[in-house]
């Protein structure tokens, strides 16, 4: 997916991807999106992408 996002924002624009991995329980999960929501702004998302856990 990296790959192909990356030739996607090529051409367009993108409110940005966070991946998260299979082995997260959910609560970690969530807890590390919480994180991202508290630590940074949408804006600083766009056409990122970013695997958690960190």
């Amino acid at each position: 997916m990296p790959k192909e996002f990356g030739e996607f924002t090529l051409s367009q624009t993108s409110s940005g991807v966070l991946i998260v991995s299979q082995n997260l329980s959910i609560s970690e999960a969530i807890d590390a999106l919480i994180l991202v929501w508290e630590a940074s702004t949408a804006e600083e998302w766009i056409n990122q992408i970013m695997s958690l856990p960190f």
